[in-house]
């Protein structure tokens, strides 16, 4: 049976009270204030989930709304407050993956390069973790550091995750002259292909390099 008033419950615990005494009454006492404490974090919780969300799609709006210097000044902030005050969430991480992509936009590499290996880190989802990771090693080529990106790529992943990787590290290794290298990353990424529509940008870069040879 559940309880639907306050006055109801207090009518139940004094029931008890009058039939069993104190020892029953307080295992009640302690039961009930595990459901409401129960209940309570979870509506913390849902409310909590519903204000990152509103605001991210704020950021996303503010984002799509223009491309001027106020309007990416405002995404940042916004980005930087999910960050804040709602870090651990999903809405955090991917607020994180959006602050570097205008770090990135701005020049800014060392500020997307910070952002992106929080993400990575701090990421509960492997998924994520991945696409920070390739992101960064983007970054880290950017400032002629691909071997340092090359690193970042020692767990396993499959799938859509595993062509995106190897296609980034064919682009790495290419930067650094090792064509042989970048080529059998290139193969690897068309055969991990699940869309069709990756396919000819890739096999592009792998008729490039024929040609070259």
């Amino acid at each position: 049976m559940s309880y639907q008033t306050e006055e109801e419950q207090v009518e139940k615990i004094k029931e008890l009270w009058n039939r069993h005494g104190i020892p029953l009454l307080t295992g009640v006492v302690i039961a009930l204030a595990g459901v409401f404490g129960w209940q309570g974090w979870t509506n913390y919780q849902d409310t909590k989930a519903a204000n990152a969300s509103a605001l991210y799609q704020n950021m996303l709006e503010t984002v799509m709304a223009g491309e001027g210097e106020e309007a990416r000044a405002r995404s940042a902030e916004l980005a930087e407050q999910i960050r804040s005050e709602y870090a651990g969430t999903r809405y955090a991480q991917f607020a994180g993956l959006m602050q570097a992509k205008m770090a990135v936009e701005a020049g800014d590499m060392s500020g997307a390069e910070k952002v992106l290996r929080e993400v990575a880190d701090e990421a509960g989802d492997e998924t994520l973790q991945e696409v920070a990771r390739q992101r960064l090693a983007r970054v880290l080529a950017d400032q002629e550091r691909a071997e340092e990106g090359l690193e970042l790529f020692s767990g396993e992943v499959n799938g859509a995750l595993l062509a995106g990787r190897e296609e980034v590290r064919g682009d790495l290794l290419l930067g650094l002259g090792r064509v042989d290298e970048a080529r059998a990353a290139y193969t690897a990424a068309l055969e991990a292909i699940e869309d069709p529509r990756d396919r000819p940008q890739l096999q592009l870069k792998l008729d490039d390099l024929a040609e070259e040879a």
